[in-house]
């Protein structure tokens, strides 16, 4: 991956299911889905996957995503990674219940475990919806 951009096209092509779900999202936030709103489209995946998290949905279902962009913080430039940090994983288990987000957590390769916890200073907090 040399740019947002090219993990944005990959990420579509490679995982229709889950883009599909992104893309919804987007819609809802009033975004079209487009490229220029590539940052943006990466909180909405990652709202997609809190869904599915929230929802019950096992993580072997999506590991190769997360396996993908593992591999593509290792091998992309700063500006991928930048994207996979601050618009992916910041975004990732937010109001998800400790329970649900256990499963993802635990599976996540390190890589990504290692920008959250730069971020947050911990793991997923439990939330417990009111």
């Amino acid at each position: 991956m040399e740019s947002p951009l090219d993990l944005y096209r990959a990420v579509r092509s490679r995982f229709p299911a889950v883009t599909e779900k992104a893309d919804a999202e987007h819609r809802r936030l009033g975004l079209e889905v487009n490229a220029k709103y590539l940052y943006l489209w990466f909180e909405s995946l990652a709202t997609a996957l809190n869904r599915e998290m929230a929802q019950g949905v096992s993580f072997l279902l999506h590991e190769p995503l997360f396996l993908f962009l593992a591999g593509a913080l290792s091998a992309g430039g700063r500006e991928v990674g930048e994207c996979i940090d601050v618009a992916f994983v910041e975004n990732l288990f937010w109001k998800v219940r400790a329970e649900q987000a256990q499963p993802y957590w635990q599976g996540m390769p390190s890589t990504l475990k290692e920008l959250y916890m730069a971020f947050f200073q911990c793991g997923p907090q439990p939330f417990d919806h009111a």
